[in-house]
């Protein structure tokens, strides 16, 4: 989605750590991918295995280094702090491009493109203007929180540890409305059998995948990874499968 601020600040003034270059990363045939699998149908377990479309497209880019993917699932918060600190070379969990994260990371450009969808029961607000006054959930650490508070004001956000939590607030009253990216939102809606409706989408935002700031090397090849695969139709044959839909920027 979506994804936030104050731990960018943290990330910034930790600074980074030795990243591995593309040549190490190259010579040990692994390239160690973060990302917050609790975000279906982006990155998601089903058993012990994961899944999604962030999953099945790092495994085509990491294809495409020649090199394997090594996935490694952790709460969103930390995942910058974490790549900055040299646990991951890549991570691809939804990151909102913004210019705070810019300051503590390079992104890639842009995987795909969506925004922030008002979810409600039904009765319950459907736009912006309806937002206001009413009590909204989303995921701590998200870029929404800022863009929701920015319709309703700070004290009428709640935030949550992750998505689902956000979700099961909305569905047991505790809150008026949830905001949470499209396809996120989308998915949600199909499970919940008429007890929850869209409204409008509230902002649209570029999401992309990053690497240590710097480390251009690796950032460049991740672009033309990512190129080659949207070139080909992988990139259209894993969105499709996800989605009915290629939702690449346009």
């Amino acid at each position: 989605m979506k994804r936030l601020l104050p731990v960018m600040i943290g990330a910034a003034l930790l600074g980074s750590a030795q990243a591995r270059t593309l040549a190490e990363i190259k010579k040990a045939g692994v390239i160690r991918i973060g990302t917050n699998a609790e975000f279906k149908p982006f990155t998601y377990f089903e058993g012990l295995s994961m899944r999604g479309f962030e999953y099945d497209l790092g495994n085509a880019i990491a294809s495409q280094l020649g090199v394997r993917a090594e996935w490694t699932s952790q709460p969103f918060d930390n995942l910058l702090i974490s790549l900055n600190g040299d646990r991951f070379d890549l991570v691809i969990s939804s990151h909102g491009i913004t210019p705070e994260r810019q300051k503590a990371v390079d992104f890639s450009t842009p995987h795909y493109c969506s925004g922030g969808v008002i979810v409600s029961r039904p009765g319950g607000p459907k736009t912006a203007a309806q937002l206001k006054g009413k009590t909204v959930a989303t995921q701590v650490g998200t870029t929404y929180v800022g863009e929701i508070a920015k319709v309703v004001g700070t004290k009428n956000v709640r935030t949550f540890p992750n998505n689902a939590d956000a979700l099961q607030a909305l569905r047991a009253g505790r809150v008026d409305a949830m905001v949470n990216e499209r396809f996120y939102s989308l998915e949600a809606l199909k499970t919940a059998k008429g007890k929850l409706q869209q409204g409008d989408l509230l902002f649209q935002e570029k999401l992309g995948m990053a690497v240590a700031k710097g480390n251009s090397a690796l950032l460049k090849a991740v672009n033309g990874a990512l190129k080659t695969v949207q070139v080909n139709g992988t990139y259209a044959k894993i969105s499709k499968s996800y989605f009915g839909q290629d939702i690449r920027c346009r």
